[in-house]
């Protein structure tokens, strides 16, 4: 049990280089096995949907131009 408390503890400490390492060790492994542009593609797409699905704002706007859009499918 000791270990275990440890263990969170060196990970609550090194938070930041774990999240940096895993981060980076899935870029690698995602641009060896589909290659640079597509990881590009990948982490842009990624990024946009992080943007939005994070300002409110846009979020409203977007859903009300679906909505006029396309006013019966999501009711």
């Amino acid at each position: 049990m000791d270990n275990l408390h440890g263990f969170f503890s060196f990970v609550k400490q090194h938070k930041g280089a774990i999240i940096g390492v895993s981060l980076g060790l899935l870029v690698g492994i995602l641009m060896l096995s589909i290659g640079f542009f597509a990881t590009l593609f990948l982490a842009l797409c990624a990024g946009v949907g992080a943007f939005f699905g994070t300002k409110n704002r846009f979020r409203k706007k977007f859903l009300e131009m679906l909505d006029k859009i396309l006013p019966d499918i999501f009711k």
